[in-house]
Order: C-alpha cells, then structure tokens, then sequence
C-alpha cells in the first residue's frame, strides 16, 4: 500500500534522526533487542537468535522497530551484509541509543530514527503502515485494519 498526500496518518511521531530518508513500508515490532553477531542470519535478514520472539521471521524490505542492539561490534557487520544481499530492512526505528545501532544505521543507509517523543515499540504493531521522513524527524503509521 502506498500512501498519498490525501491519506490522513492515524499516528504521527516525533524524533531524531540518525541517517536522513525517506521510505515506507510495513512495520515489524519487536520489544527485545538483536543481537546482529549470531542473532541474524544476513543472507535472508531473517531473526535467528535464540528464544527471540521474531526468530524465523525476516526483517527484509520492513520497516523494523525495535529497542536496539545488543551483543559484539559485529553487529555492524552483519547488518551490513543484509544490504548487500537484498536482505536489510527498510528503514530503523529504535528507542536505546547505542553505538551498535548507530553504526549499522549508518552501515546499512537506510532511514534510521530514535529519541521519539512516544515509544514506537507500544504504539506501531507489526502490520501498520508506517512512512517514515527522518529528514523531517517524523513518522506517520496507519492502522492496520482500518479504512483508508
């Protein structure tokens, strides 16, 4: 689904960016952190980590909302090795700063956001619409389910 300038956002959030562009797809939601080295497998962008509640799906082509990275430097790596296969996601929204998830937003070029005045991991479920302008520090999400 694309949007249009006529569609009117169910959601609007406010934040920082840490990589500039814009993009829109379908969200994926998780509230635990991944852990890049060992956790992903790059070559489907698929969540392979242990007792993660994403594990088997893939983050490909999402826009991936999350609380951020955990585990080694090698996160960057990883992550960096699913642009390069066709696997990264969209874009990234994560809500814990750390020098991993800034990294791979930056590695992975693609839309990145954080420091949101809500919580994207409590009110964006997998399945919304999200647009997300990093260049403008916004984010609209429309509902999945409901009418456009």
């Amino acid at each position: 689904m694309a949007t249009t300038q006529l569609d009117k956002p169910d959601l609007v959030i406010r934040g920082r960016k840490v990589v500039g562009g814009v993009t829109e797809g379908e969200a994926l939601v998780t509230r635990q952190t991944i852990s890049g080295w060992g956790g992903v497998n790059p070559m489907k962008g698929e969540v392979i980590e242990s007792h993660h509640e994403l594990r088997g799906v893939s983050f490909a082509d999402k826009v991936l909302v999350f609380p951020g990275a955990k585990g080694s430097s090698g996160w960057s790596g990883v992550f960096h090795m699913t642009r390069l296969t066709g696997t990264a996601p969209r874009a990234m929204l994560f809500t814990i700063t750390t020098t991993k998830a800034a990294l791979g937003a930056v590695v992975l070029r693609v839309p990145s956001m954080t420091d949101f005045e809500q919580d994207p991991c409590e009110v964006i479920e997998t399945g919304d619409w999200v647009r997300v302008d990093a260049d403008k520090g916004e984010i609209q999400v429309w509902k999945r389910g409901q009418a456009k």
